[in-house]
């Protein structure tokens, strides 16, 4: 498998400004009804890559999304994408030029699906134009982009979403759900496995420059993430090791293989590993006092299967970015409040573990985790 893309076969939009006339006052009413009858979130595509490509298939079965619009530095994508799935021309742009955006009111909202190192100053520039941004994850490279970029859309007024699609996931929010009425008693223990054997070392994912880490920042995170909303507390600790068996495919500041622990609040500890180098590794395990939930896999593109103490989980499969850009809509339209977070501030508390985790891993000691 030659990337997360292919291994785990894996909007925030503007609502416009609420007009003002001259001597009167705004009509928010109007603003209101609108999105009481279910307001669609037009969204521009940033980064025409495979995953971009998925979430565009996807968007083409929205209720609440729809694709309007392109930003790529490769003007034949954005032609092919125009053909594709009949993107007026006025609404595709580059990256020199897209905060152009701003003067387009076709626009609602930016998908940024870049390399994790441009997702700072791209969201930045998406937020200065107007417009909500929804960015995939990792949300950047390290806390203090992830504060500048909730800092930025704070500013601006506007929505700042991350990619978590499987906080909507139905087998995901079952155990969620069984967890918060007590069906698994006191939990104790979380396992996270997450990993793949990747291909092509030219790809940007190993490039330091580009992907701000190795397998940490782009699976990792998965197990980082599912580790607090499964035991659905914030860890205050984390100790990390590093396994390297490849430094020439996996240099400096690429991280190969990263086995690292959490400590949470109420007593419970999580076990987790991040690597590039195995296979098969795609699992959650939350163990309590009364009982235990598993998700194998737990984090591809479905279907998300899994069983608990009580037996097989049978929610139903569909496809994740559907549900996650309709679920967004709803997020900037009607300010609906997901089981788990999507937003900034989710995506920085990951961000601060990724740094603690690395910091762990370079001084061999345990390190505290803030609030």
């Amino acid at each position: 498998m030659t990337s997360r893309r292919n291994f785990l076969q894996k909007l925030s939009a503007s609502a416009m400004a609420l007009p003002f006339l001259p001597g009167s006052v705004s009509l928010p009413d109007f603003e209101n009804l609108a999105y009481q009858q279910g307001k669609v979130l037009r969204v521009a595509i940033m980064g025409l890559g495979s995953y971009g490509t998925r979430v565009a298939d996807a968007m083409q079965a929205c209720k609440r999304a729809k694709l309007v619009g392109a930003i790529s530095g490769t003007p034949a994508k954005l032609k092919d994408w125009q053909s594709k799935y009949n993107i007026p021309a006025k609404n595709c742009y580059n990256y020199e030029n897209f905060d152009q955006i701003k003067n387009n009111r076709d626009i609602d909202a930016v998908y940024v699906i870049t390399p994790n190192a441009l997702h700072r100053d791209q969201v930045i520039r998406v937020a200065k134009a107007g417009k909500h941004a929804i960015c995939e994850k990792p949300m950047a490279i390290n806390a203090k982009e992830g504060q500048e970029m909730v800092d930025a859309c704070r500013q601006a007024n506007v929505k700042l979403l991350v990619g978590y699609r499987l906080h909507f996931e139905p087998n995901t929010l079952e155990i969620i759900r069984m967890r918060k009425a007590g069906e698994l008693g006191k939990v104790m223990f979380f396992q996270g496995l997450s990993g793949f054997k990747i291909g092509d070392p030219k790809q940007w994912r190993l490039n330091k420059e580009l992907a701000g880490g190795g397998a940490m920042m782009d699976i990792g995170i998965y197990s980082i993430n599912g580790a607090r909303y499964m035991v659905g507390e914030e860890p205050v600790w984390v100790t990390a090791q590093e396994t390297k068996t490849d430094p020439v495919k996996f240099k400096e500041g690429v991280d190969e293989t990263i086995q690292f622990q959490l400590g949470f609040p109420g007593g419970a500890v999580a076990s987790c590993l991040s690597t590039y180098t195995m296979n098969n590794l795609d699992r959650f395990f939350l163990n309590g006092e009364k009982g235990f939930a598993e998700l194998f896999p737990a984090t591809g593109y479905g279907p998300i299967k899994g069983r608990t103490h009580k037996g097989e989980l049978t929610g139903p499969h569909t496809t994740h970015q559907t549900v996650q850009m309709d679920e967004m809509a709803a997020i900037i339209f009607d300010n609906k409040q997901p089981v788990v977070p999507v937003d900034g501030a989710e995506g920085l508390k990951d961000l601060k573990i990724i740094d603690a985790i690395f910091q762990a891993v370079k001084t061999g000691r345990k390190v505290e985790l803030k609030g």
